[in-house]
């Protein structure tokens, strides 16, 4: 009976893979050009790029973004474990879009191997005929199962030409009852013509350095120098999962419950990438992970918590006739950082009150220009006491209502005297504090009038401004002048409250230099150049100053 059984099961298994077709065997081809683009659907992504691989003579090189980042690796022999370069446009206060080299050598425990950009599908089942958009194919795919977690590599090749269509995985987790990962490669002009040895040259007289700050490629160098290796290795996992352990380290991050672990492990990933592939799109700013990687849209969205209200909020108009008769020179950069104008950056934390920091922001440093000494104001006191003004606290809020509820009730309290800032809405005490500022009036900066804005920061100190901050580059912003096409600049646009305070040019590129309120953690510590181009972001298009007693 046993004997039976046996016999039984092994002819299930033989019927089984009779079924699923043969494994295909081909592997992968030893020389091949070919391009493409990556499609990153969650984190809203496509990459174009190109390779040349040669397997033989051990080199290989992936550009992306036409060019605009380049990795190429050289395979180790004998002793030699090979190099990987990444050759990508550096800017900094000198030079604007240097091109540099980086360079990660292997070790024996390492050995680098060529890179490619078509996966390895020489464990992958023969499923037999199919089409992709309209094209006959011949269709392999393999499955990864560990744990709930299922993960489907599906590959297409023309039956005529034998050329490679597309790629793709999706990965389902049972947990979480949802896909927790997908991506597809489309594949064009491929071809296994004979290639140019300079292709793979690397230096023409660069010099190749380490890569230079803390990152994800200390911990998982073939993100920076392979990053195809991510989608054609099947290595995501990894690194992916480690680098969040680290995350969560960093940050303090916990979570309830292994479904919250995975979810947010999940947004985790689609951020890494999406930050990862920016950064190789020679934009002129640089993105890093900050403590919002593992945040949702909704979460996010409490940070943006400046409200638009359409028509005119009692304010006076803006003087620039005055300005410009009186021949007073504009200087053509200004940092009232310097000068003691500026307190240091503070964390909103989970509270939309960005209005708030706006606001002391630009009182503040209105009352520096006029006294010449430093104040620390509350903006625990507006959101606890400015209601009756239309603001709704931790949900939001406009700078002009904070200065009608100041100017009403004669002040704005000292941080100090009012209280610690809390984060949260909590019962107004204004009366029974002491009083930090005075303001007579408020002035509306003319509606995107660039110019305007530039002359009341040079003469009147901090801006309070309003800016579309609903975008990822954004988020993630790390250095460099942040200029976003698809950034709005319209009044129902604006979405966060910040602080202009100042504005200067940065190889060539004018910016305005913008204190924040997500900590010191985020951005430049704390800071944000934004483009002056356009009036991007629509920073010239809500500000406001005040008049200090």
């Amino acid at each position: 009976m046993h004997q039976l059984s046996v016999l039984i099961t092994i002819l299930l298994i033989v019927i089984a893979s009779i079924n699923a077709g043969p494994v295909l065997r081909d592997g992968l081809p030893s020389r091949y050009h070919v391009s493409g683009v990556i499609q990153l659907p969650y984190a809203e992504i496509s990459e174009p790029f190109e390779s040349w691989i040669d397997v033989e003579a051990g080199f290989s090189r992936i550009d992306y973004y036409g060019g605009a980042a380049k990795t190429v690796q050289r395979k180790g022999r004998g002793q030699d474990y090979g190099a990987n370069y990444k050759i990508v446009p550096m800017s900094d206060e000198q030079v604007l879009n240097k091109i540099s080299c980086f360079q990660s050598n292997g070790s024996q425990a390492d050995i680098v191997d060529v890179q490619h950009t078509l996966p390895d599908v020489s464990t992958f089942q023969d499923m037999g005929s199919a089409e992709w958009r309209g094209i006959k194919c011949e269709m392999y795919q393999t499955i990864d199962q560990v744990g709930d977690k299922k993960s489907t590599y599906t590959y297409y090749i023309d039956v005529a030409s034998k050329h490679p269509v597309h790629y793709e995985m999706f990965g389902y987790d049972s947990l979480i009852g949802s896909h927790f990962d997908k991506y597809t490669i489309d594949y064009y002009n491929y071809d296994e013509e004979p290639i140019d040895p300079t292709v793979f040259h690397v230096t023409d007289g660069m010099t190749c350095t380490g890569f230079p700050g803390p990152g994800l490629e200390h911990t998982a160098p073939h993100v920076l120098f392979n990053p195809m290796s991510e989608y054609i290795n099947r290595r995501s996992a990894d690194y992916i999962e480690s680098s969040f352990e680290q995350f969560k380290k960093n940050h303090e991050h916990k979570y309830d419950s292994e479904l919250e672990h995975r979810q947010r492990m999940k947004i985790f990933r689609q951020n890494v990438r999406y930050i990862n592939t920016r950064n190789r799109a020679a934009l002129p700013y640089k993105m890093k992970l900050n403590k919002f990687a593992d945040r949702t849209d909704d979460e996010l969205r409490v940070l943006r918590g400046r409200r638009y209200t359409k028509g005119y909020n009692g304010g006076l108009p803006f003087p620039k006739k005055e300005f410009m008769s009186s021949n007073r020179a504009i200087p053509d950069s200004i940092d009232w950082r310097i000068m003691g104008a500026v307190t240091p950056v503070k964390d909103q934390g989970i509270c939309g009150s960005c209005w708030s920091f706006g606001t002391t922001g630009t009182i503040e440093g209105a009352y520096f220009v006029k006294h010449g000494t430093s104040i620390r104001l509350s903006e625990q006191d507006l959101i606890d006491c400015s209601w009756g003004f239309g603001n709704n606290g931790c949900d939001g809020g406009e700078d002009f209502r904070a200065y009608q509820y100041i100017m009403k009730h004669g002040g704005v309290a000292l941080e100090d005297a009012y209280g610690q800032y809390l984060q949260e809405d909590s019962f107004c005490h204004h009366d029974n504090t002491t009083l930090g500022a005075k303001i007579l009036g408020y002035v509306n900066i003319t509606e995107g009038d660039e110019e305007a804005l530039r002359m009341a920061i040079a003469t009147k100190g901090p801006v309070s401004v309003a800016i579309d901050a609903a975008h990822k580059g954004f988020l993630f912003y790390a250095s460099g002048v942040f200029y976003d096409p698809d950034c709005g600049s319209s009044p129902d646009a604006l979405d966060h409250a910040v602080l202009a305070v100042g504005y200067g040019n940065l190889n060539g590129e004018d910016y305005w230099l913008v204190k924040n309120s997500w900590s010191t953690y985020w951005g430049n510590d704390g800071y944000v150049l934004m483009s002056r181009r356009n009036n991007n972001c629509g920073v010239a298009t809500a500000a406001t100053y005040v008049m200090v007693q």
